[in-house]
């Protein structure tokens, strides 16, 4: 069934829902129960609002909220005026949130007022005053000044729900739904353009592959400013009549009382959250009899994990994926039936309608079981980044191969590892940390000359940055006066856990930094 012709769009999704599951639960998040007769109703008022508010097609508005009912109703409303979410980290800092916004060209933003002890607005009126976005910005719950959110909602009486849903109406698979950031090697992150059918075509898949039903009852763990928490989270729940659980900050103990008390049947996460949930002292006094559906991605997955958590968390189901924000986070997945040794050593084989090469530098396909970069190509490949020709061009070929920068090799029966990252990126408990970033970043530091991140092991998070600097004269820095400033400008999982102090960067003839030999240095 292709599911962007049959829902047309993400908030028409919830129309359809509403329609087919009615009363059924639709949305928990702590004492608040909606229906999906309540969604919808939850997300027509939105429209109205964002309508009222002078949001229209195509206009570009910030997201920054942690997981949540109100982060799902609010990109409702965008969408369903015709607006383009943009999501964004909450773990960035403000400097790093205004980029985005002045390079998607916001008109509006809403945004937590107060998450994890941060008040977004606040935080970017101090730091860029004049950014355009912050002309419409709306506060989400909490305390703050300005337009409240509920106030927001109130204000959509100015608009019809005719309007509204005639709004809705105008929509296709064609049109842009997000522009999701996403950075690389050039240290700025980049937009990436996707639409509503490449969502809902993915994603209607996907879910219908891992068996979800409307009996079905999803906590999710994942951010939705990632593709992992939002598309293949509450979207792909919505789709098929599965109760939507959002979590803001995961917890093991936190979410095994959930588990419990909401009967959880499908998780879908990083590794991190699995051999957390696996290692809780007090897991055994839970009932975990209701977990059924599992995938993990963005690390190699041990096969003792698979084995433990289908014994030990009741997963009857576990699975492996691969993607990128770029193509649309899904390329390749594991099937219902694979073998555990398939879904810990490969991330499976291509969704229907995508193709997969693994190529050598020259672009030539290279045999089964070698490695090679990973090109993608098919309808889940982004239309190319916001405002950026140039690096549209060098990711997205003239023959629409994606370029990944990922080493892979493919197996005989068609099912692709990924054995290395050709453009140096390392993943931290599920989130892409990007080296070129967080050095540019470091040399914010007034006391660092120079420096250089490479990706190390760690137990639980994968991997975490290891950060080689070179001070400047007469400095005087120590590991953690690095690490305290770090925390202080970048997004948590971006901070070095390890400072290494050089007095000079290894390079080639053309200064290029040889990062091999900074992991040679590690390892010794």
């Amino acid at each position: 069934m292709r599911h962007d012709l049959e829902f047309l769009s993400v908030p028409n999704v919830v129309r359809v829902a509403a329609r087919r599951f009615g009363d059924a639960p639709a949305l928990v998040d702590g004492d608040l129960r909606l229906t999906f007769r309540e969604l919808e109703e939850r997300m027509i008022e939105a429209v109205r609002s964002a309508l009222a508010l002078g949001i229209g097609p195509g206009d570009r508005v910030g997201l920054c909220a942690p997981n949540s009912a109100e982060w799902i109703v609010t990109a409702l409303g965008i969408h369903g005026a015709g607006g383009v979410v943009v999501p964004l980290n909450t773990r960035f800092k403000a400097s790093e949130i205004s980029y985005i916004l002045r390079k998607s060209g916001a008109k509006a933003l809403f945004a937590a007022a107060s998450f994890l002890g941060t008040d977004y607005i606040a935080d970017l009126r101090r730091t860029d005053p004049e950014l355009p976005a912050l002309r419409t910005a709306l506060p989400m719950p909490g305390e703050a000044e300005g337009l409240h959110w509920s106030q927001f909602l109130a204000h959509g009486e100015e608009r019809t729900e005719a309007a509204a849903h005639a709004s809705i109406d105008q929509l296709t698979p064609d049109h842009v739904s997000d522009v999701m950031f996403t950075s690389g090697t050039t240290g700025h992150p980049k937009g990436v353009i996707l639409t509503h059918g490449q969502t809902l075509r993915a994603y209607g898949w996907m879910s219908t592959e891992y068996t979800f039903a409307a009996t079905d009852g999803f906590l999710v763990i994942p951010p939705f400013f990632h593709c992992f928490g939002y598309k293949a989270g509450w979207l792909a729940s919505l789709m098929h009549g599965v109760t939507v659980i959002p979590m803001a900050v995961f917890d093991a103990g936190h979410a095994l009382e959930i588990i419990q008390a909401e009967r959880v049947s499908i998780i879908l996460g990083p590794p991190t959250v699995f051999h957390d949930l696996l290692n809780h002292p007090e897991r055994s006094a839970y009932d975990l009899s209701s977990l059924r559906v599992s995938m993990t991605g963005g690390t190699t997955i041990p096969e003792s994990l698979i084995r433990a958590m289908k014994k030990d968390l009741s997963f009857d189901i576990v699975l492996s994926a691969y993607g990128l924000t770029e193509s649309t986070a899904l390329v390749t997945t594991t099937r219902v039936g694979d073998s555990e040794e398939t879904v810990a050593r490969t991330t499976g084989r291509p969704i229907p309608d995508v193709e997969v090469r693994v190529a050598d530098d020259s672009g030539r396909e290279v045999p089964a079981g070698e490695e090679g970069e990973v090109l993608v190509r098919g309808y889940n490949v982004t239309r190319g980044y916001w405002d950026d020709p140039e690096a549209t061009a060098e990711t997205v070929d003239r023959d629409g191969w994606l370029h990944t920068g990922d080493i892979g090799r493919l197996d005989p029966e068609g099912n692709l590892a990924i054995v290395d990252r050709k453009k140096e990126m390392f993943i931290v408990g599920g989130f892409n940390a990007y080296p070129a970033e967080i050095e540019k970043l470091l040399l914010g530091h007034e006391s660092i000359a120079q420096a250089a991140v490479i990706g190390v092991p760690d137990e639980r998070l994968g991997e975490v940055c290891c950060a080689f600097v070179v001070p400047g004269p007469g400095a005087n820095l120590s590991e953690q006066d690095v690490i305290t400033w770090a925390r202080e400008h970048m997004a948590n999982f971006k901070v070095p856990r390890q400072v290494r102090f050089v007095d000079a960067l290894p390079r080639n003839a053309s200064q290029k930094v040889l990062k091999h030999e900074l992991r040679a240095r590690y390892g010794g």
